[in-house]
């Protein structure tokens, strides 16, 4: 795809070729001082046992019996952080597969699951579709895809730019989108959004990649991924006008301390909510939480926060969706109000 240049060429292309956040973005400003107490509240973090509790992650035999109850129907299986995956329309999609032990381009470094995705790599089923919303080490999982088998069949799905890794790793059928372009595939329709994020794999390569959020299309339902993403209303607004509303969203709300550095980047709980009610979502589910140690709040603050909020703004208990790591949910069907 030929990126535009001079007057033609959208806000978030910039004359270098590299992206940037919508208009009105909130910028990050990290000084030395907080940089540096978040570092400390890091490695205190990283250095003590997670204390995970009791039902957060299903046994594997609990894992393989929500996948062959929803055999032969639309379902999402949450694997852990970002990572799911959906059965649609007889298709497989695997979303941001992170399945390995690390989130960092050295094995053995960096942050570490405390929980182990719900289904190991050699277990996954066959996979259709890979959708890939952006390049960080948490999401993008080179581990994990140079495992994933017959690649050559496998349809990916992914942003400007994020499609040279999947080539390096042996994969041919990649389709990379800009913000608000659609592609179409079998029954399904997959059209790349607005996120308010960055990306970034190594020391020079700072938002050379584009970062989306998705809207995923059957003819049954219409659900709404977040990606990682800061809350932007005005976005999100435009999001609903231009592709919603929503059956389902999937939001981010984990990573959000301290918020002089995360804010710009990430959904609180609270934000994670409005997300959802700014695109017009009927029914709402948590995400990037309780896998992973990325920020200083505590590990299992999100979800509780994220209830409350949800209450408050009117969500009826079923429709807020906050899953045990290898639970499988029946998608919702679309609404006919």
């Amino acid at each position: 795809m030929s990126v535009p240049t001079h007057e033609s060429r959208p806000y978030h292309h910039k004359a270098n070729g590299r992206f940037r956040n919508p208009k009105g973005s909130e910028p990050q400003r990290m000084g030395l001082g907080v940089f540096l107490k978040f570092a400390r509240e890091m490695f205190r973090q990283r250095s003590r046992t997670i204390e995970v509790p009791e039902g957060h992650a299903l046994p594997w035999e609990e894992v393989q019996a929500g996948l062959s109850n929803h055999e032969g129907r639309d379902s999402l299986t949450w694997l852990g952080h970002a990572s799911f995956l959906l059965r649609y329309e007889g298709k497989t999609v695997l979303v941001d597969p992170y399945l390995s032990e690390y989130a960092s381009p050295v094995p053995g470094f960096g942050p570490k699951r405390f929980v182990p995705s719900a289904i190991p790599v050699a277990q996954l089923p066959p996979i259709d579709v890979i959708l890939q919303t952006h390049n960080h080490y948490d999401h993008l999982d080179k581990v994990t895809l140079k495992a994933i088998p017959n690649k050559e069949n496998i349809q990916v799905v992914t942003a400007l730019g994020v499609g040279r890794h999947f080539r390096k790793w042996g994969y041919s059928n990649i389709e990379e989108l800009d913000w608000y372009d659609a592609f179409s595939w079998n029954d399904l329709t997959f059209t790349a959004l607005p996120a308010v994020h960055f990306s970034r794999r190594g020391l020079t390569d700072t938002n050379k990649d584009l970062w989306v959020g998705f809207a995923i299309e059957s003819p049954r339902q219409r659900i709404f991924l977040s990606g990682d993403s800061a809350y932007h209303e005005a976005v999100f607004h435009e999001v609903r006008e231009r592709v919603g509303p929503f059956d389902l969203s999937i939001v981010g709300i984990g990573a959000y301390e301290p918020q002089a550095i995360m804010k710009p980047v990430h959904a609180n709980p609270e934000e994670g909510l409005l997300i959802a009610q700014d695109i017009g979502s009927k029914t709402v589910m948590a995400m990037h939480w309780g896998t992973i140690v990325l920020s200083i709040e505590p590990p299992f603050e999100p979800p509780e926060r994220f209830r409350v909020a949800a209450e408050k703004a009117g969500y009826a208990e079923e429709d807020v969706w906050v899953l045990a790591i290898g639970e499988t949910r029946g998608l919702p069907l679309a609404s006919t109000d």
